[in-house]
């Protein structure tokens, strides 16, 4: 039995056990390819705020083209102000550069900055761009919107574990963006405050993770609704770098979420294990 047998058993228990719950899991050696573990890796699931990522690599490749410039100023307008996720609505300023504006995506998942940089980038391009990378499972499928309006995609964004352990691999690699459009990428996802899920295993000060910690360095995207959590990114040692994505849905109305960061939080411990070998 190789080593990440027991994880993906973990997956499997957890599916047979709750009725309509489905796992995608992967996770790979970003320098070696090898493979972690691996769970339903091709399954497209609900990632709710995982796929910001791709606004912001869509930012990031204007900004290498050199037709946009993070220091271009953008107001927020009413109709994009929301809630719940962020910080941005707490805030008197109404007016913030790209750069904030996408900080703000990457460290809080930011609802009233991704309302606002989607109009300015558009979702067309967006959606554009994100299968000219080859993801043709995964993107953003729309505005953060609540309650949803009739007629408004069901989800805000989808993806499989396979496209976004290749998202932060490439990222890592700086594939598809300049070396620097890269570290600010990283460094955006860096400041990532939720790190309830898989990052929960590495033991890291949630406000001040990027650069080592422990011997780890951690950048990531969550999604969480209430029947979603989902977790993608790299892990690294100063030896090792690992990608991974965990994304688990499940009904609504079944108690499970527990359980759910459970085995999440396992999975993180056996990426923990390989980084301290």
């Amino acid at each position: 039995m190789s080593a990440s047998e027991p994880i993906a058993d973990l997956f499997a228990d957890l599916e047979e056990r709750v009725e309509g719950l489905t796992v995608s899991a992967l996770a790979c050696d970003v320098d070696t390819d090898e493979v972690l573990f691996a769970h339903g890796a091709d399954t497209v699931l609900d990632t709710a705020s995982v796929g910001k990522i791709f606004l912001l690599h869509r930012l990031l490749t204007e900004v290498d083209a050199g037709t946009r410039s993070l220091e271009d100023r953008v107001t927020r307008r009413p109709v994009e102000w929301i809630d719940n996720s962020g910080l941005w609505y707490l805030l008197q300023a109404d007016e913030l550069s790209l750069y904030d504006v996408a900080a703000l995506i990457g460290a809080a998942s930011d609802n009233a900055a991704t309302n606002t940089l989607a109009r300015v980038i558009g979702l067309d391009a967006v959606t554009a761009h994100t299968r000219a990378l080859g993801y043709t499972a995964s993107g953003l499928d729309d505005v953060v919107r609540w309650p949803l309006p009739p007629g408004a995609p069901r989800t805000l964004s989808h993806a499989t574990a396979r496209e976004l352990v290749r998202f932060v691999t490439r990222t890592a690699r700086a594939e598809d963006l300049s070396p620097s459009s890269a570290d600010t990428l990283q460094r955006w996802l860096g400041a990532g405050m939720d790190l309830s899920m898989v990052a929960s295993a590495f033991g890291l000060d949630p406000l001040a993770h990027y650069y080592f910690d422990r011997g780890i360095w951690l950048w990531n995207k969550t999604g969480t609704i209430s029947t979603v959590r989902a977790d993608t990114g790299l892990v690294m040692s100063p030896s090792r770098r690992l990608a991974y994505a965990v994304l688990i849905n499940w009904p609504s109305g079944v108690a499970v979420r527990d359980e759910v960061l459970t085995v999440m939080r396992e999975a993180g411990m056996h990426l923990r294990r390989v980084l301290e070998r």
